[in-house]
């Protein structure tokens, strides 16, 4: 059962990527496009690292265990990382002049 589960969420976390993907090809601007890359693959990472480390742990030993903690690890990473690199990237964008996108009649 946990198997199942563990692979649900993987897949609902690449469903995330995909998401964020066409996000990044189908929106007008930077600021947009960013948006989605940020908040989607952020929300993939989780989803699809939650599934592995619960794959992981389904076993329980104290390797597996150290092996879902590392896991754990870089979601944590991710969810510092992610926000403020994009942060720095729109930050990057309006000193350099880039306007967003407005919809003209």
């Amino acid at each position: 059962m946990i198997i199942w589960i563990s692979a649900l969420l993987i897949i609902i976390g690449f469903v995330f990527f995909l998401g964020g993907s066409l996000g990044m090809i189908r929106l007008p601007d930077f600021y947009s496009r960013l948006h989605a890359a940020g908040m989607l693959d952020t929300m993939g990472v989780f989803l699809s690292m939650a599934g592995l480390a619960l794959y992981v742990v389904h076993d329980f030993t104290l390797g597996n265990f150290l092996s879902a903690l590392k896991i754990i690890l870089i979601v944590v990473f991710v969810f510092i990382t992610s926000p403020t690199a994009t942060h720095a990237i729109v930050d990057a964008g309006v000193r350099a002049g880039l306007k967003p996108w407005t919809k003209k009649n």
